[in-house]
């Protein structure tokens, strides 16, 4: 009798996380990158990410984008962004299986960009279409972010969740761990996932 295989996936946020968040004099705030000038690769995030995929966790992004709909930036902007991301990636044989992107704010400006989604994080849309299409075990998945709505989504899918502390030193009271980075993550998602 053969059996179905299921996979393990790590689901992560990207600014923060992958990627530095960037502090913007005119707003006052961390925020995404709004050039792709400005994307850069947070230390340890490649050795990170191929250490998860050589112990065959299946990777995913899930990333609330709004800066098209607030008019920060437009949406080629963004893809010009995470074309910085996808050669990063390619250079280091780093694959992801998917890429979801929320471009939609509830506040925003650009009529079609704005008001409520089913996207959005803490929304647990997309990790719910992710174990459909992938046939993913959520219980034995992750979330990383760096903010409370990962850590909130990450529940409402019944994945684990790391929340990687902030720019101001926040962190969540309810993830299951709090890390400093990337790499301590992948740490405690290597440890836990060798017992499974």
């Amino acid at each position: 009798m053969g059996s179905l295989s299921v996979n393990r996936a790590i689901f992560l946020d990207r600014d923060g996380v992958i990627n530095k968040n960037i502090f913007y004099e005119h707003t006052g705030e961390w925020e995404s990158p709004l050039t792709p000038d400005h994307f850069e690769l947070a230390d340890g995030a490649i050795a990170a990410l191929r250490q998860l995929q050589s112990a065959g966790l299946l990777l995913f992004i899930v990333s609330n984008q709004p800066n098209a709909a607030k008019a920060k930036a437009t949406l080629e902007t963004l893809d010009e962004i995470h074309q910085r991301l996808i050669a990063a990636l390619d250079e280091s044989q780093i694959g992801f299986t998917e890429f979801y992107y929320c471009y939609h704010h509830p506040a925003g400006v650009v009529p079609s960009l704005s008001g409520p989604c089913d996207c959005r994080k803490p929304s647990p849309h997309f990790l719910l279409k992710a174990a459909k299409d992938h046939n993913i075990d959520l219980a034995k998945s992750w979330i990383v972010g760096d903010r409370d709505t990962d850590v909130v989504c990450g529940h409402a899918a019944g994945v684990r969740t790391i929340r990687i502390i902030d720019e101001k030193g926040n962190g969540s009271e309810t993830a299951d761990y709090n890390v400093a980075d990337i790499s301590a993550a992948a740490k405690i998602i290597l440890r836990n996932s060798a017992n499974e």
